[in-house]
C-alpha cells in the first residue's frame, strides 16, 4: 500500500475514533446531538476530515476497496458547501449507520498493509 494512502487511512481512523469518543461522552441519543451545537460541529468537522482524506486517497488509488468511497467525498462536499441546508438527522444517520462500517473497512485495509 502506498504510504500516503496508509497515512490518509490513519487520518480517517483517527476521526472515527474522535466521533466515537464524542458519542461516549455525550451519549448516542439523537435529542442530545440535535440540541448541542458543539457536538454537532465536532461531528461535522470530523466528517469533513474523513471526506477530504478519502478524496486524497481516490486521487492516488481510485480502486481502493471502500464500499462508499465516492459517497464519502460527496458527503464532505455537501457538509462544506450546503452547510445552510444540512439537517442534524442526516449527520446522525451517517454516525449511526455508516461510520461503524467504514471503521471496519479501514481497519481491514490497514491490517493488510
Amino acid at each position: 500500500m502506498d504510504k500516503s494512502v496508509a497515512k490518509y487511512l490513519e487520518d480517517i481512523l483517527q476521526s472515527i475514533s474522535e466521533i466515537e469518543m464524542a458519542e461516549n461522552r455525550f451519549g448516542r441519543q439523537y435529542d442530545i446531538f440535535e440540541n448541542d451545537v458543539i457536538f454537532r460541529k465536532f461531528i461535522e468537522r470530523n466528517i469533513e476530515i474523513i471526506g477530504e482524506a478519502m478524496n486524497r486517497i481516490l486521487k492516488i488509488d481510485p480502486k481502493i476497496q471502500i464500499a462508499s468511497s465516492r459517497k464519502i467525498v460527496d458527503t464532505r462536499n455537501y457538509v462544506i458547501h450546503a452547510y445552510d441546508s444540512l439537517k442534524p438527522d442526516i449527520l446522525w444517520a451517517i454516525v449511526i449507520n455508516h461510520i461503524p462500517r467504514l471503521k471496519e473497512e479501514i481497519t481491514r485495509l490497514l491490517a493488510g498493509a
